[in-house]
């Protein structure tokens, strides 16, 4: 009995355990992912799948630095052979005198070829042998190593300024879309109180037509409104839940996490320093494009440092020592040898000067690019300050019309409900209002796209 009761409690304690373990992967899963601007975009830096990648680049191009350097260093190298031979060859050298073979006394003719034996052949080689050679080398001199070793730190140069370029780019999308998912979310919010406010004015009118007071076409008119807007909101509703999804994406996380915005759009305006720019500063140098379209230069002048080195010797020392399992008989094979290798290019019917004068022309195409890119950028500047200042304008404007147009809606809904206005009346201040408020959220949402683009071309975090 007392047995019984123990392995109850036993099973009791382990269901309890797996209870709590149960509830804590549960709740993982639940788990809430609350994020501002500030925090989304730091969140994307982490987690974004182009982030992570350009961060791998970076990392490889580590790795590829220091194999180049390997490369000058010294190298140790085995070579195992093993070889089995059907028919080894032998070599004979013929009779020969055995002394010993010769009787005491005086010496005859034939006792003197009585003694003549062949002699044994000797095996050049054995039938089973593994040999080993064992190589160390060292570069002593090698003009395109040398100039291996600048390409790579260009190369890794290129890793880098790609990797902020992405996450510029990445901080761009994450604040563009960001600000669609809360402009998106307003415009709901709205919408859901002019349904509320027309649903109120629509019972009234029913009520007020069932006791013969107006018209059955005034409640119709509303009722046509009371539709439209419904199907505005569905189409918000779908447009919301994509732009979450494009959201989720662009931060790298799964599609079925719960994620939660606490920026609002307010906020968002009164943080991000939303205000009518002039002219500020902008050096195209600072640019990140342009620093890379300078990289490329110094690629293509590193191109031509090399063809100029395909000129030059190379030179190396080596030692290679061999061994062998079974020796043969006669070995003439040297165990130990020491060497200098000299590599020198001499004549290739003109196809280096053809490489190098290719090289040249590159660099020098390169340095155009270079030139035309800083027009470009400055082109490019100019032109996202122009979309701001007409967004900011285009801003102020909308944000007027709609304060009044809903003023405007507001008094002719207290109108109509005195009796003073008509259905037709209502329903058009309606629409201005609901059209004031669509371009005024979507004024906001180009206000901060055009902000992100040109900090982004400023290089403004």
């Amino acid at each position: 009995m007392i047995k019984s009761m123990k392995l109850i409690r036993r099973y009791l304690l382990t269901f309890i355990i797996l209870g709590f373990i149960t509830q804590g992967f549960s709740q993982d899963n639940k788990e809430v992912l609350k994020l501002s601007l500030t925090g989304a975009q730091t969140y994307a830096l982490q987690n974004n799948r182009s982030v992570q990648s350009a961060k791998i680049d970076v990392m490889s191009a580590d790795k590829k630095i220091w194999e180049t350097i390997a490369t000058g260093l010294p190298q140790l190298n085995l070579a195992a052979n093993y070889q089995h031979q059907f028919l080894i060859p032998e070599l004979s050298f013929g009779p020969f005198l055995d002394v010993n073979s010769l009787p005491n006394g005086t010496l005859t003719k034939n006792d003197i070829l009585d003694a003549y034996k062949n002699s044994p052949p000797v095996p050049l080689g054995v039938r089973n042998n593994t040999t080993f050679d064992f190589t160390l080398s060292q570069l002593i001199f090698s003009g395109e190593y040398i100039v291996g070793l600048q390409a790579t730190r260009i190369f890794k140069e290129i890793s880098e300024k790609t990797l902020v370029k992405t996450e510029a780019q990445t901080k761009e999308s994450v604040a563009g879309t960001y600000s669609l998912v809360l402009v998106l979310g307003e415009n709901e919010r709205v919408l859901n109180e002019s349904l509320k406010a027309i649903d109120k004015t629509y019972n009234d009118l029913a009520k007020m037509n069932q006791q013969g007071f107006n018209e059955e076409t005034d409640v119709d008119q509303i009722k046509i409104s009371m539709s439209n807007i419904k199907t505005l909101l569905t189409s918000l509703k779908s447009q919301k839940e994509i732009s979450m999804k494009l959201l989720k994406y662009q931060l790298g996380v799964n599609f079925n996490q719960e994620l939660i915005l606490t920026d609002s759009l307010q906020g968002i305006i009164e943080q991000g320093n939303i205000q009518y720019l002039t002219s500020p500063a902008f050096n195209v140098e600072n640019s990140v494009d342009y620093q890379m379209i300078n990289t490329q230069e110094e690629v293509s002048n590193v191109l031509l440092k090399r063809e100029k080195s395909k000129y030059l010797p190379t030179i190396s020392a080596f030692y290679r020592r061999h061994e062998q399992t079974n020796q043969p008989s006669f070995n003439f094979a040297v165990k130990d040898l020491v060497g200098v290798a000299l590599s020198l290019p001499i004549f290739t019917s003109g196809q280096r000067n053809s490489k190098l004068s290719q090289a040249k022309f590159d660099l020098e195409k390169s340095r155009l690019n270079k030139d035309n890119a800083g027009q470009g950028l400055i082109m490019e500047y100019e032109s996202a300050l122009s979309s701001y200042q007409t967004a900011f304008s285009n801003f102020t404007t909308n944000r007027e019309s709609m304060i009044l147009s809903k003023k405007v809606y507001d008094k002719t809904i207290i109108k109509y409900h005195e009796g003073v206005s008509s259905s037709f009346e209502l329903t058009q201040n309606q629409n201005q209002f609901l059209s004031a408020e669509s371009n005024y959220y979507n004024s906001v949402l180009s206000l901060l796209n055009a902000k992100a683009k040109l900090d982004r071309i400023l290089g403004i975090n």
